[in-house]
């Protein structure tokens, strides 16, 4: 089961005519995360105005692609996974016989969310949940690696619902996502979040992607 997990692509498809810091830092984490798995990371529909941060464009495992998923994968869509949360099926260990690519649709850590996945449903690629809970398109990302890498039920993988971060001794902020839980009892988060929440803090989250 191993080989046939270990070569698995990951794209998300860009869906915003800019890039925000939230996401810059969940490209990185997904992007480093891919390559320790072995697993190759694409970053899909990015506009050829849009210039990324040096912070992405000197990181070796993240394939930038201008063009969008659908015209990737013209030939074939069925090895594409779509990770939807309108689907009415959720995403299981033996998906790793069945699909090659995984795509997120970006930004999946809207609050309230927007459904922007539905921009590539009507694409017609199959659609797998990730549960009932919003995830940050990073988390989603590595809820899905647990699950086609590490064989781990979704059911298996420890989360924690939106977790309360104290910003200071006076001040704290309840983020309205889903993480999984590291063995500290602390949410996961791409290197640099806890800063870039403490330091805009006073800002609706909106303001941050």
């Amino acid at each position: 089961m191993e080989s046939s997990s270990s070569s698995k692509t990951y794209i998300v498809e860009h869906l915003d005519p800019e890039l925000g810091p939230w996401s810059t830092l969940e490209y990185a984490a997904i992007a480093h995360e891919s390559a320790a798995a072995g697993s190759k990371f694409i970053l899909s529909s990015v506009p050829e105005s849009l210039k990324l941060p040096s912070t992405l464009q000197s990181l070796p495992s993240l394939h930038l692609d201008h063009r969008g998923v659908e015209e990737i994968y013209s030939n074939d869509k069925s090895r594409v996974c779509l990770l939807d949360p309108a689907a009415g099926e959720e995403l299981s260990p033996h998906d790793v016989e069945t699909f090659d690519v995984f795509l997120f649709g970006g930004i999946l850590g809207d609050d309230p969310p927007r459904d922007r996945t539905s921009e590539l449903r009507k694409k017609g690629f199959t659609g797998r949940r990730l549960g009932p809970v919003q995830m940050t398109t990073d988390t989603a990302v590595r809820v899905t690696r647990c699950v086609i890498h590490e064989q781990i039920p979704l059911d298996k993988i420890p989360y924690i619902d939106h977790p309360e971060l104290v910003i200071n001794k006076h001040e704290s902020t309840q983020m309205p996502f889903r993480y999984i839980r590291d063995e500290k009892g602390k949410p996961v988060m791409p290197r640099g979040m806890m800063e870039l929440i403490k330091k805009d803090s006073e800002k609706g989250f909106q303001d941050l992607l």
